[in-house]
């Protein structure tokens, strides 16, 4: 059997030499902490945790900072924008013309009291000249705009410089659109032209499907007729609009009569007569269009065509007391029954915009004045 060895504690002189000796192994080598528990720790140590105030003013600049981008977003906050960095035609304006007395009269308000609405803009993109700077398409405010670029090139006064704008973000080009006729719509009513022509340009730019839509989505508060009668005008833009040197002068009946001429077939007389360049004042570009008109209403259809044989008309007239044929083809009759009188209008010219316009001439002819 094995003898046991005896077991002696070491002195205090042992443990001393013990840890020395293992003081001058470990020394200089690397600590086996793995390598991102090693940064972790090292980067704990060299922050400083700030004070309770600091942290509570760096959340509350944080919080502000984000109430600021939402408010921004929503067209809550006034930006002073340089004159220069706004581009008054980035999109098609619905006016066409500025009165000039309107114009002096505003400069004279802006020059006396100040800007008192701002402007609204939409973000365009940065600018060639630098990087960061932002430009801005104009969305309304097109006549308050150039009263305050008249009065900087008036006054040169630096106050002129800068202008009060809302930064609006429209979700499609048909919210801007929209946004735009409503401007003008309550501040200056738009002309029968300017509204058709509105709508046919926003129909063509793919802000909307056509211009039936554009119409109906630009003038959601206008009557059926009132629509009926955009649309008849933003035929005469579509046909005549390159011809027409006095559009905004044609009053609603004259346009009215020109759109049905339009759609019977009229466009090449029209255009015939306007492109002989004397109508150089409204007055002289009416006598033009009436003296075409007169022609085109007057002038019987050719039955000459070869083809299949058309049934001929009764001749216009009175046929009986209750029955009135138009040279139009268009057919009146007239009937009573318990609840008053009637009118029933037939003929293939019958349409849902004819219907509209007789509607509008008979509120003319009754109407109280």
């Amino acid at each position: 059997m094995a003898k046991r060895r005896k077991l002696e504690a070491p002195t205090a002189d042992d443990l001393s030499r013990i840890e020395e000796e293992f003081r001058r192994e470990t020394q200089g080598r690397k600590s086996a902490m793995a390598p991102i528990s090693q940064v972790a720790a090292e980067a704990a140590e060299a922050h400083e945790v700030a004070p309770a105030q600091q942290r509570a003013k760096q959340a509350k600049d944080s919080a502000d900072a984000e109430r600021l981008r939402r408010a921004q977003e929503q067209g809550l906050v006034m930006l002073e924008l340089p004159l220069g960095v706004i581009e008054a035609d980035a999109m098609v304006r619905d006016r066409t013309v500025i009165d000039p007395e309107e114009m002096t009269e505003l400069q004279t308000s802006i020059a006396a009291n100040g800007l008192r609405l701002p402007i609204e803009v939409y973000l365009l993109g940065a600018g060639a000249d630098a990087v960061d700077t932002p430009r801005y398409g104009l969305l309304s405010g097109y006549r308050r705009l150039m009263a305050v670029r008249n009065l900087r090139a008036l006054t040169e006064q630096g106050k002129y410089d800068t202008i009060k704008a809302v930064l609006r973000d429209p979700e499609a080009m048909g919210g801007a659109f929209a946004a735009m006729v409503e401007e003008n719509e309550v501040r200056a009513s738009l002309s029968q032209f300017e509204r058709g022509r509105i709508a046919v340009i926003a129909a063509q730019q793919g802000a909307f499907a056509n211009t039936e839509e554009a119409v109906n989505a630009l003038f959601p508060a206008a009557s059926k007729a009132k629509r009926s009668k955009i649309r008849s005008f933003a035929l005469i833009f579509e046909e005549l609009g390159d011809m027409l040197r006095f559009p905004e002068a044609l009053k609603e009946r004259e346009g009215l009569r020109v759109a049905a001429a339009l759609r019977m077939g009229g466009e090449a007389r029209l255009r015939e007569v306007l492109a002989s360049d004397a109508g150089e004042t409204p007055d002289l570009e009416w006598d033009l269009i009436a003296a075409a008109l007169a022609e085109f209403e007057a002038k019987e259809k050719d039955r000459s065509r070869g083809g299949r044989p058309k049934t001929a008309l009764p001749k216009p007239g009175w046929q009986g007391a209750d029955t009135l044929r138009l040279s139009s083809g268009v057919t009146l009759r007239k009937q009573a029954d318990s609840r008053g009188y009637l009118i029933r209008l037939e003929g293939k010219p019958v349409n849902a915009d004819l219907v509209d316009m007789i509607m509008v001439e008979l509120q003319n002819l009754l109407e109280k004045p």
